[in-house]
């Protein structure tokens, strides 16, 4: 009887309601994280305070349906001394992902600075500070001259700085247009991913007045008019992504205000991270999660799970396939996949919106079916 009022009370209320498009979103994907690990060991010896991603691992991933993949590394290892030359062995390690990536898994790569708006502990462009506006300049005309398209579309995306905080907007602003600036300057078209400051939340980017992201970051200056922003949002109570608990199980409550704001001003952003551990409120809040940027497709581009990659272990996040011969996929990798457009295999769902629900709940567990209810409860 359950089932019955269930698809119902669906069809009543939203009676244009359907199953998500898998190709509603752009970008699905999963940073691939390594590089930037041993922060406090500069410049660190690979494989002992850093590691290199694996190819299978990529490979794993694009053959699940992934189509991105974002590569966390450390500037002051691609950079060791200021406005100073590339290094060469990191950059090889860079390199070879990046060539994997696009000649042979045939994904697009994220290249994600991974440095908080900070070099060796200092702020970007704080007044009096060590490292200059300008210094981050030069680190991003050196990137693009390596990594930079004319074309518009290339597989290759430049990620400006991943999550700043504890510093002035206006600042994170002209962090971002310095940067914009040197890689168009050096003839690069590339897609440009821009974070906003306080760790770049979705949740808190209208908060905060004058001084908040939306409105300081609004004045992006891009001479391609190739540029997303780049928010983050986790489940877990304070969003910070270091809890296994997740409270955020209706995804509008956190990400409304941040997409109305896109949408207002016609600017798109990508979810460039996120996630939930492996429990049942986890598994709500991804749902609605993914059901929500399906829904906003128009000013969501997609989206990156935090994170994969070699060294992660029991990490309660991590995508990255258990070891034996075929590997194995991680639970949330599971819930990912009716978002995720591979195959016939992942995409099988009728276009019916009856059909389609009645398939659903037919298939569901009472857990699933307690929980969907749970869902729809809270987005009508």
């Amino acid at each position: 009887m359950i089932r019955v009022i269930l698809i119902l009370s669906v069809a009543m209320a939203v009676p244009s309601l359907a199953i998500p498009d898998s190709h509603a979103n752009k970008f699905v994907g999963v940073s691939e994280s390594g590089l930037e690990f041993g922060s406090s060991a500069i410049p660190g010896v690979p494989f002992k305070n850093y590691v290199q991603p694996n190819n299978k691992s990529i490979a794993y991933f694009a053959a699940a349906g992934m189509n991105i993949v974002r590569l966390p590394f450390l500037w002051e290892r691609i950079q060791p001394i200021l406005n100073g030359p590339l290094d060469a062995s990191y950059s090889k390690l860079i390199d070879e992902l990046v060539q994997y990536a696009v000649e042979d898994a045939n994904i697009s790569i994220l290249l994600d600075v991974h440095n908080y708006a900070r070099y060796r502990g200092s702020v970007i462009g704080e007044s009096g500070g060590n490292v200059t506006t300008a210094d981050f300049a030069d680190l991003w005309s050196r990137l693009a001259a390596r990594y930079g398209s004319s074309d518009t579309a290339a597989p290759i995306l430049f990620g400006l700085m991943n999550e700043p905080h504890g510093m002035n907007t206006t600042t994170v602003l002209a962090n971002a247009n310095a940067a914009i600036a040197a890689i168009r300057k050096a003839g690069a078209r590339n897609i440009v991913t821009v974070c906003g400051n306080g760790y770049s939340g979705a949740h808190a980017w209208t908060a905060g007045g004058a001084s908040s992201n939306a409105a300081v970051m609004g004045g992006i200056v891009d001479s391609a008019d190739n540029f997303v922003y780049e928010m983050h949002q986790y489940l877990d109570a304070d969003s910070s992504g270091s809890h296994s608990n997740c409270t955020l199980l209706n995804a509008s409550t956190a990400m409304l205000a941040a997409t109305d704001w896109l949408r207002d001003n016609h600017h798109r952003a990508i979810l460039g991270e996120w996630a939930g551990a492996n429990n049942s409120d986890c598994h709500t809040g991804v749902d609605s999660m993914l059901a929500f940027l399906a829904r906003n497709a128009d000013v969501w581009d997609g989206w990156v799970w935090w994170a994969a990659g070699p060294w992660w272990g029991d990490y309660m996040f991590s995508l990255e396939p258990n070891p034996p011969c075929p590997p194995t996929d991680q639970p949330q990798e599971v819930w990912l996949r009716p978002y995720i457009d591979d195959s016939a295999q992942h995409n099988t769902a009728p276009t019916d919106t009856m059909a389609a629900f009645k398939t659903l709940v037919d298939a569901a567990s009472p857990a699933d079916i307690e929980r969907f209810r749970v869902y729809l409860q809270d987005e009508l």
